[in-house]
């Protein structure tokens, strides 16, 4: 089950840099806390390459958090806003070095942003 919550989180992980391609080169390590029946699950996720391995990622500048049932149904196919609105609504929470954080949600919006001009040309 470990094996496929690094499979799950890889996806996930290479999913969102697609769609927000301008944190792609950013060196940074997250922690990833999945929550299940009773017990945590831990990963350390290293990005820019997206390497992931379960530890407790003590040198984690960000630190997620959800449960392992949401996480499972997001990983596959959720999209940007489908992360904004969890992150909003409480269901995954993140914590850490606030510049980054603020650094993150900065490029995400921008991305959303030009996203959103393209269509309208179009």
């Amino acid at each position: 089950m470990a094996e496929d919550a690094k499979t799950l989180i890889e996806a996930a992980v290479r999913n969102f840099l697609a769609e927000v391609p301008a944190l792609a080169p950013m060196k940074l390590v997250v922690g990833v806390d999945l929550r299940g029946r009773g017990d945590t699950q831990q990963f350390r996720v290293q990005l820019p390459e997206v390497d992931v391995s379960k530890d407790i990622a003590a040198d984690a500048r960000i630190r997620v958090d959800m449960r392992r049932e949401f996480f499972n149904a997001m990983a596959r196919d959720a999209k940007v806003p489908d992360w904004i609105e969890a992150f909003t609504y409480g269901q995954a929470k993140a914590s850490g070095v606030e510049q980054y954080m603020r650094l993150i949600a900065n490029v995400i919006e921008k991305q959303q942003e030009r996203a959103r001009t393209r269509k309208a040309h179009q």
